[in-house]
């Protein structure tokens, strides 16, 4: 299992990588980690009672580019359970890249049903081991909607820096 500790202006939050059950999205991940694409991207849409979402946009939501779209893998088992990271993605099941999203609560209705278009659910790769406090405090922040976008923190949420723990 791999471990990163995302540094964010809230405080840190560990996770731990579902090497085995999410290959893909997990080597995706640590990939970003390592070339430190994260760091300096935001935290832009905070749904209370449901889900924090980032690792893509920069502060003044600009979105940052990111390479080649990977498989969904969301038949792999794993559930979008509370402290959960999965996939943000489009319309397109395999349209994921940099965004995830830690779900706040189970969010059943977000899990694999069948590979068609109302099933492919979103592909959970990690969960929180430590710091979901932060996440917690993160859901409480005020939003707004900004250029386009609904549900954005109206101070943002840095994340600092994003590395790879030593097993």
């Amino acid at each position: 299992m791999t471990e990163v500790k995302i540094s964010t202006t809230m405080g840190d939050i560990t996770i731990e990588l579902d090497d085995e059950k999410a290959p893909i999205g997990a080597e995706n991940f640590t990939h970003y980690a390592m070339d430190g694409f994260f760091n300096g991207t935001i935290f832009h849409r905070i749904i209370p009672n449901f889900m924090v979402q980032g690792g893509g946009m920069l502060p003044g939501m600009e979105e940052k580019s990111s390479g080649a779209a990977i498989e969904n893998e969301a038949d792999n088992g794993l559930k979008n359970d509370r402290g959960t990271l999965a996939y943000a993605r489009t319309g397109d099941p395999h349209s994921a890249t940099t965004q995830f999203f830690i779900n706040l609560k189970d969010n059943d209705f977000l899990n694999h049903s069948g590979k068609n278009p109302q099933g492919w659910g979103y592909a959970v790769f990690g969960k929180v081991t430590k710091g979901m406090d932060i996440v917690d405090e993160m859901a409480k922040v005020e939003t707004t909607a900004r250029l386009g976008h609904q549900d954005v923190p109206r101070e943002d949420i840095v994340i600092t820096k994003a590395i790879l723990l030593e097993a």
